[in-house]
């Protein structure tokens, strides 16, 4: 087994199905790579065009790191490897990009082991670029496989799932990757990043690196106080409609956890699976001067405004409003 299943340990029995794909010679044509953001799908795609790209495999299927594809690959310099991405965070990838592609895919590999096309997100394809690669789908060339990542496959057409071979990447249990975390210098806060990360190890470590818990707290703040009638929700709209999508993601959800954990303690009255357990005595407290009825309106409000961030809409009118239907919950 290669480093990423000892640096990665949670990708192991993922990095064995691979394996045992090229052992068994049973290569899919199309592998659709499944799980939430953080837990290092991309470290496997890449794991797995290495292994299929290389010309001195282990017995097990693994790379072996040393010969010319290996280091063609670790150079990023393979003729045979292909990476789409968009060209922006939250943009689409165009039609044009595939059939750059499609026509790349119709010469043969330069190499005599596989050629490996990646696509992540694959979620990312619009339905012009998404018709255009299932058509390619429909009659592969030689010696091609092609991976797709996403954290989102509802997003794909039914017509690119069905076929595709699929690989569900799961985290390990919670005492395994909380201690990976501490390995990794993550010492504090571990067991409320993991869980602010849904389970998502390498996501927990940005989240810590990124001194992410000081945003987390200074919005609560703001929230709470815009539902207090204290803070001026356009000013915190325009605040907040500056952060970048990934952050905008991040600040979403983090409205929809508070209001799981309110709705929670709201129904049982008892602090069971609560995400935010550092924050739990101002969510208690909010809980007593909240509807339970309509805040379930407002959590429905909020997951539809979570699928709308990859929409055109102005983002500080949906913050905005996000704001004005919370400040109309709070009774206090």
């Amino acid at each position: 087994m290669n480093d990423i299943a000892q640096s990665l340990p949670w990708l192991k029995p993922s990095c064995s199905q691979l394996n045992n794909y090229i052992s068994q010679n049973r290569v899919p044509q199309a592998l659709l790579i499944i799980g939430n953001k953080g837990l290092g799908k991309q470290q496997l795609a890449e794991y797995f065009a290495q292994s299929l790209m290389c010309s001195m495999r282990q017995d097990n299927g693994c790379f072996c790191g040393s010969c010319q594809s290996c280091l063609l690959f670790n150079a990023k310099t393979h003729p045979d490897y292909i990476y789409i991405m968009p060209e922006e965070v939250g943009k689409a990838i165009g039609i044009n990009v595939i059939r750059q592609l499609t026509s790349k895919l119709a010469l043969k590999p330069q190499f005599e082991q596989y050629r490996v096309v990646v696509i992540n997100p694959a979620d990312a394809l619009n339905n012009a670029s998404a018709n255009a690669f299932l058509k390619y789908l429909e009659e592969p060339t030689e010696r091609t496989c092609l991976i797709l990542v996403t954290d989102s496959p509802s997003k794909l057409p039914a017509t690119i799932r069905s076929r595709c071979q699929k690989l569900y990447v799961t985290a390990a249990d919670e005492s395994q990757i909380t201690s990976w975390l501490k390995q990794q210098g993550v010492s504090d806060n571990a067991n409320l990043l993991l869980r602010m990360s849904q389970g998502s190890p390498l996501f927990a470590k940005y989240l810590s690196e990124n001194s992410v818990l000081t945003v987390r707290g200074d919005c609560f703040k703001q929230w709470l106080k815009v539902a207090r009638g204290e803070g001026n929700f356009v000013s915190i709209a325009e605040q907040w409609a500056k952060f970048d999508k990934a952050a905008l993601d991040l600040l979403i959800f983090w409205l929809i956890s508070w209001v799981m954990d309110i709705i929670k303690l709201s129904s049982h009255k008892q602090a069971t699976n609560i995400i935010n357990m550092d924050l739990i005595s101002n969510l208690q407290e909010t809980a007593k001067q909240l509807d339970l009825k309509q805040l379930y309106k407002y959590y429905d409000f909020l997951l539809l405004s979570q699928q709308r961030l990859d929409t055109q809409l102005n983002k500080q009118l949906m913050i905005e409003e996000i704001l004005i239907q919370w400040s109309k919950l709070y009774r206090g």
